[in-house]
């Protein structure tokens, strides 16, 4: 064959094109197991993070089930008994596209120096894209012990200052509900005050609110769950689930 024509250059493009493909595609499938163990790791690493247990992505999926002691589902405020996914490998991304009443959500129940908590995965939506993470309450049903959060794409300095202590470290003793009435979590412009507010970042609005949105929202299918079973820890004057929600 003549190297120097047409038909070559175009057989030549072709076999190189669907080589490195094939290289590409062998390469993913052989990584993945890989890539699937240390998005695993590393979900587990934010979990207890918000339980105020900070190891390394190795040590994770050890620690993850020294501390972690029970994984279920709830619907509408109800444990399922034979969930479709299970709790760890329900995607919350999914779960907040439907109604709080419809979905499916998980909850992970630890034990830490002799306590019971709650911790609770959040995922809403910042100024350029979808931002998440985990709540962890006390074993009243309504009272923070830690939150952690992650982003895709906030501006650095400004909105992913959500993911820094100067954020997170407001969370830890927020009340949830009072006097038995949901109240979620404020986020204000910086005058933040009592058990129900914290202050927003500084130049990062919309990624504020967007965090309050994301509480409030991800917060309404557990409020059912968590006050129920802890009753006799709620104060008095307790509320309807119908009040709960409405008052968000």
């Amino acid at each position: 064959m003549n190297v120097n024509s047409n038909s070559y250059t175009y057989l030549f493009s072709v076999v190189m094109v669907v080589l490195v493909a094939v290289m590409l595609s062998v390469a993913a499938l052989s990584l993945k197991p890989a890539q699937d163990a240390n998005i695993e790791l590393e979900k587990k690493q934010e979990i207890l993070k918000s339980l105020g247990v900070d190891v390394s992505r190795e040590e994770a999926g050890e620690a993850f089930d020294e501390y972690i002691k029970e994984q279920i589902v709830l619907k509408g405020g109800q444990p399922v008994a034979s969930p479709e996914v299970a709790a760890f490998a329900i995607s919350m991304a999914d779960a907040v596209a439907k109604p709080s009443d419809e979905r499916e959500v998980p909850l992970f129940i630890a034990e830490r120096d002799g306590q019971t908590f709650y911790i609770i995965p959040v995922r809403g939506k910042g100024l350029w894209g979808p931002i998440w993470g985990y709540v962890s309450i006390a074993s009243d049903g309504y009272t923070v012990t830690g939150a952690t959060f992650g982003h895709k794409g906030e501006t650095p300095g400004l909105g992913a200052e959500i993911s820094t202590p100067v954020f997170t470290d407001q969370f830890p003793g927020k009340k949830l509900a009072e006097n038995g009435q949901f109240q979620g979590i404020a986020v204000r412009k910086g005058d933040a005050s009592g058990d129900h507010q914290v202050d927003g970042i500084s130049g990062g609005t919309i990624t504020s609110v967007g965090v309050e949105n994301m509480l409030n929202d991800c917060l309404k299918p557990y409020i059912a769950y968590l006050l129920t079973r802890n009753a006799a820890e709620v104060p008095a004057q307790p509320a309807t689930n119908d009040t709960l929600i409405s008052s968000l």
